[in-house]
């Protein structure tokens, strides 16, 4: 079973930047394409942004050109930097496996943006 556990929201500006953290436990991370998915409230989750085991990225045309996914296979983690953040994007932000959700998700990072 993976864990995940995402980290490093909180509330900024609009225009501002943070970066997630999703740090997975167990050996199927680096076999796994992964994903970046957000949910607003009163909406359905969607994905963001995914890399591929080979580092190909992939990102939803609400976040392309400010958001970037990239991995450490070292550390288990993925990350996004997500920067020119607008209100919008306020979410939860939640990692996972993609296209192959793994069994559960994490408790998620939630990121508002506002003034």
């Amino acid at each position: 079973q993976v864990q995940l556990v995402e980290s490093g929201g909180g509330l900024v500006q609009p225009g501002g930047s943070l970066r997630l953290s999703c740090a997975a436990s167990g050996s199927i991370f680096s076999i796994s394409g992964m994903g970046w998915y957000r949910q607003a409230s009163g909406k359905q989750r969607e994905l963001v942004a995914r890399i591929s085991t080979s580092d190909s990225t992939n990102y939803a045309d609400s976040v392309k050109g400010r958001f970037t996914i990239s991995r450490d296979n070292a550390k288990n983690t993925v990350y996004l930097q997500m920067n020119s953040l607008k209100p919008e994007d306020t979410a939860d932000y939640y990692c996972n496996g993609f296209p192959v959700l793994f069994g559960s998700w994490g408790q998620g990072t939630q990121v508002t943006v506002s003034s």
